[in-house]
Parts: C-alpha cells; sequence; structure tokens
C-alpha cells in the first residue's frame, strides 16, 4: 500500500493518472480542499484496495467545470456552486449534488517580521485588497510598501474573500494573484512587505495570522460562529453518489474522516 500512497502523491502533484485492475474515482478541484482529499484517499485505499483514487487540485472552478464535463466523479469546491454553474450543469444532464466535509477560515498572513500589525479590521483588509491602503504606516506598522498577494479568480478561496471581505469589489491592479495557497503562503514567507490570505490548514511558523476584527483564526472560533471569515468546504457529485463513490464521500464523512479533516488543519463537522 506504500506504493499506491506514493502514485497518489505524484498525482496529486502532476496531474498524472494511473492504470486500475479495479474501481477507479477522479477527484479534482480545489487547493483548499485538496489535504482532506489527498488524506482521506490515502486511508481509504488502506482499506479498500481494490479501488484507486486519482486526487488533483487547479482550484475550485476546474473541479466544478470537470464535473460539469463529466471528467470527474467528485468535485471539490471551497465555494457553493454558482448559478451559471448549476444551469450548465443541468443542460449538459448533470445533477450536482453538495456535500459540506468540513469548516474553513480564511487566515490573514503577514510576514513574521511585521511585529507591529498583529490585528486588522474587515475594513482595513478591504481597504488594503481594493488600493485605499498601500504603506504599512497606515495601519501602525513601520513605513513601507504592502506587497498584496491574492488568490486567482479561478479560486474557491478568492470567491469566498471577495464575497466576505470586499463586497464583491475589484482587487486592485497590482496585487499578485496565486493559484494556490501553498504558493500565497510562501511568498509572504518570503516578503517582509506582504500580506496574504490562506485556509487554516496552511498556516505555519513562516508567517503570522493577524487577528480579525479582534478574533483569533483558529478551530474553536470557526466552529463557534466567531471568526468573521469562514465558511464551508464542499465535495459535489453527480447526483446521489453510489458505489465507490459513495463509499468514500460516506468515509469523509465518518469520524475518522473528519478526525482526518481535523488533522489537516481543517474544522472537522463532528
Amino acid at each position: 500500500m506504500k506504493t499506491k500512497k506514493m502514485l497518489l502523491a505524484i498525482i496529486a502533484i502532476a496531474g498524472l493518472s494511473i492504470p486500475c485492475f479495479g474501481e477507479s474515482l477522479t477527484i479534482k478541484g480545489s487547493t483548499t480542499v485538496l489535504p482532506i482529499a489527498q488524506a482521506c484517499a490515502e486511508e481509504f485505499m488502506d482499506e479498500n484496495s481494490d479501488v484507486d483514487i486519482s486526487v488533483q487540485g487547479g482550484g475550485s472552478s476546474v473541479g466544478i467545470a470537470s464535473l460539469i464535463d463529466k471528467t470527474t466523479d467528485i468535485a471539490d469546491a471551497s465555494r457553493a456552486m454558482k448559478d451559471t454553474e448549476l444551469a450548465k450543469a443541468g443542460s449538459n444532464g448533470v445533477d450536482p449534488k453538495a456535500h459540506v466535509v468540513a469548516m474553513d477560515g480564511i487566515a490573514i498572513v503577514v510576514h513574521p517580521s511585521n511585529s507591529n500589525v498583529n490585528a486588522l479590521t474587515k475594513k482595513q483588509i478591504k481597504q488594503i485588497y481594493t488600493g485605499a491602503i498601500s504603506d504599512w504606516s497606515q495601519l501602525g506598522g513601520s513605513p513601507g510598501k504592502i506587497v498584496v498577494i491574492s488568490r486567482d479568480t479561478s479560486s474557491g478561496t478568492f470567491e469566498a474573500f471577495n464575497e466576505l471581505v470586499l463586497n464583491k469589489e475589484k482587487v486592485r491592479p497590482d496585487a499578485l494573484m496565486e493559484a494556490s495557497n501553498q504558493a500565497v503562503a510562501s511568498i509572504v514567507a518570503k516578503t517582509p512587505g506582504a500580506i496574504g490570505y490562506v485556509g487554516l490548514g496552511f498556516l505555519n511558523n513562516n508567517v503570522k495570522a493577524v487577528t480579525v476584527d479582534g478574533v483569533e483564526a483558529t478551530k474553536e472560533t470557526v466552529l463557534l460562529g466567531k471568526y468573521p471569515i469562514s465558511r464551508p468546504l464542499f465535495m459535489y457529485t453527480n447526483g446521489r453518489p453510489q458505489g465507490a463513490i459513495k463509499k468514500f464521500i460516506d468515509f469523509v464523512l465518518s469520524e475518522e474522516g473528519q478526525k482526518i479533516a481535523d488533522e489537516q488543519g481543517y474544522v472537522g463537522l463532528k
């Protein structure tokens, strides 16, 4: 089974596929949900040796488009499907069913050397991302340009941030738009003047999460509904899941699967 885990890791990074002699499942989509999907797939395949699972990222929009095009069995998404996507799915004979698999908070992160900035309000974050604030001295920090890091528009994290923080206003034109949570965290960790946003599962010692409206981004504050930038995470299937797809979704939602979600830094539902 170690060989199967190694293949899964290669698939997740490179988007490859492998031959299957039993049942084969494909999961595509959100990079936020990716750690949950990958870890659950590894454990599920340990317990079900006749099933091979290919897990790929690419963003929520990519996963949803793949579900609509019938090129994936499960679409990972860190946002709900849009009305336009649901309509397109219906016209293609696809009946998307949403399964909430965990909760997540979108943490606002800065470089650890930014010692004077430890708390921001949603209003201030919006002002940074829309261009009204461009220097850390405007927020009580040391003088210096704010390097704004965002997610690209295919990202469910971007969609949630855009709705919950920006009220759907445009991101400033000089923002760096990145394809994954990991990319955002990596750039912020290397850039003293940077600010970015990532899912809870991507927090590490190389970045500093600031409070938002006086509330820390933690599992507890998300679960209690206190953290202001939080959202559900989804896995979508075409209709009610059957066979191996149902077994996998049931596993993700089981006590064991929800423990895995917790271990990956997200907020399990149980």
